[in-house]
């Protein structure tokens, strides 16, 4: 099996970092989501190989929902009903907090913007609140390489001190400018309460648990292949992107909770260009289906340049890096949806 395939490298990626992470008690926010759901496969299987004891709280606006997608989870954590909004802690100390709820979606940020903002700004002081309350070790906040807006095409791959931003005069940059705001109130609350925070800006993924039906491309087109349809990019196709998979972004995220230094801000992406054309030919190339179709409309996207990152810094300060390439990402995702190669 594909993801059993995958725990086993998150784990050897991770052994020398697990043991520091024995006794712990952690809350996370968006842990049903896909991130968050591959963030608790790994540390599952951690407890269950290592007899860590780490124990965590994962908030969830539908609690039976992922029961039903996941009892193994569910019976190995807790559930906790409730929004980001508006949650009630359960009792007890916690040394660790995740915060990676945020609605990614392009419906949202395009139909009601104020809402994406106020969810991700509120959402994330919700969250600091509860770890100055709790006197908690650690912090991580799940951000977004969209903090950094359009990417110049002359800027191949974007690093951490890049200062653009997204255009403050668009509702479109909602997403961005809320995770933008989000960080500072990171950054506020680490120099004003002491918080331990590191800050994970994630680019575009791929890989078995993503939902192929919502707005990402890459997962538009295995669907499309899958189901032996022309792939369509209602585009041009010349905005380029880059993939992560899942599993090394999952080993990523982990080994920045358990041993970034106060403060880190990394980059977490591919640094593997490919224009959405091209990706569409490739997953075509690799999967089979009815062919391409570019139709040259206008993006109506917040972003048809580049959004591809450097990772120079996690490599060089953690000493992680990308171990599926785009290709096998690709073949990886589409087996757990049920291709045979």
């Amino acid at each position: 099996m594909i993801l059993e395939r995958d725990l086993d490298a998150i784990h050897v990626t991770l052994a020398p970092l697990w043991p520091r992470l024995a006794g712990a008690r952690i809350f996370i926010t968006g842990g049903t989501g896909f991130i968050g759901r591959w963030m608790l496969e790994a540390l599952r299987e951690a407890n269950l190989r290592l007899g860590l004891d780490v124990r965590a709280t994962i908030l969830s606006r539908n609690p039976a929902g992922f029961s039903a997608r996941a009892p193994h989870l569910a019976d190995h954590f807790d559930l906790l009903a409730g929004d980001i909004f508006d949650f009630r802690v359960p009792d007890g100390a916690f040394s660790h907090v995740i915060h990676a709820a945020t609605d990614a979606s392009a419906a949202l940020n395009r139909d009601d913007p104020r809402r994406m903002f106020d969810t991700i700004v509120a959402g994330t002081r919700h969250a600091l609140d509860l770890a100055v309350d709790r006197k908690v070790a650690r912090f991580m906040f799940l951000s977004s390489g969209a903090v950094y807006g359009a990417q110049p095409w002359d800027v191949t791959h974007v690093g951490e001190d890049w200062h653009g931003g997204p255009d403050p005069r668009d509702p479109r940059s909602a997403y961005g400018e809320g995770k933008r705001a989000a960080e500072m109130l990171c950054t506020i609350y680490a120099r004003q309460f002491g918080l331990h925070i590191v800050n994970a800006r994630i680019f575009a993924l791929l890989g078995p648990l993503l939902s192929l039906d919502i707005h990402f491309a890459a997962g538009n087109f295995i669907r499309d292949a899958l189901a032996d349809r022309r792939i369509v990019v209602e585009g041009a196709g010349e905005a380029v992107r880059s993939y992560l998979y899942a599993a090394d972004l999952t080993a990523w995220l982990w080994a920045l909770l358990i041993g970034g230094e106060r403060g880190a801000v990394y980059n977490m992406g591919s640094e593997e260009a490919v224009s959405i054309a091209d990706l569409a030919r490739r997953v075509s190339a690799i999967l089979g289906g009815g062919g391409v179709d570019i139709l040259g409309r206008p993006d109506p996207g917040w972003n048809a340049g580049r959004y591809v990152p450097s990772t120079a810094l996690i490599r060089d300060e953690l000493g992680v890096r990308p171990t599926i390439d785009l290709d096998e990402a690709i073949r990886r995702t589409a087996i757990w949806n049920g291709w045979k190669p």
